[in-house]
């Protein structure tokens, strides 16, 4: 109910000696709840608090729609196969892209690509209650999946996109608070 422990064998690359690590971890809203919202029910733990939630759900194979359990459209959802190797699907509503189109692989080094007019997102951005799946990759019949979904909260967090422009100093991007966490993907 505090922390986590972390095990140790040869082969895991998380606790070896003599190496320093990180851990990022969010509290979603205590124990997961069946979300009925959507065509498809997922298991939810959101914080409205602070714009976070952790919604597991199994694929379909079909088009769907899927609950967050947030009071505002989510701008930032990490997707991942719970069941097989593959990519961190990132949607991130400021990307430039056509909204719900348009996505990155948190785990490469690939530019944003647009997975077009049915893909994974079926070209839809979220709402503030669901958001939309298609029956490929992230929403495969049977496979289990855990998606991270954000939204801004005055104060707390803040999600959006900057232009590098090759300065020592770089751009200044306004949060409106101090972060104690930065995650930045390039996406070109």
């Amino acid at each position: 109910s505090d922390g986590f422990t972390v095990g140790y064998n040869n082969s895991n690359a998380f606790n070896l000696s003599t190496d320093s690590y990180v851990a990022w971890n969010w509290k979603g809203g205590g124990t997961p709840a069946n979300n009925g919202n959507g065509s498809t029910t997922s298991s939810v733990s959101a914080n409205q608090d602070a714009g976070f939630s952790v919604v597991g759900y199994t694929g379909t194979g079909a088009n769907a729609t899927i609950g967050h359990g947030l009071s505002s459209a989510p701008e930032a959802i990490i997707i991942k196969d719970r069941d097989t190797a593959s990519n961190w699907l990132v949607y991130h509503k400021f990307d430039g892209g056509t909204d719900g189109r348009t996505f990155l692989n948190l785990n490469t080094t690939g530019a944003r690509f647009d997975n077009g007019a049915s893909g994974y997102f079926q070209a839809t951005a979220p709402t503030d209650s669901v958001f939309y799946q298609n029956g490929s990759t992230y929403n495969v019949n049977t496979k289990k999946f855990i998606a991270y979904c954000f939204h801004s909260v005055e104060g707390y967090s803040k999600f959006g996109t900057y232009t590098g422009n090759g300065a020592a100093d770089g751009p200044f991007l306004f949060l409106g608070f101090q972060p104690a966490w930065i995650m930045i993907k390039n996406t070109t």
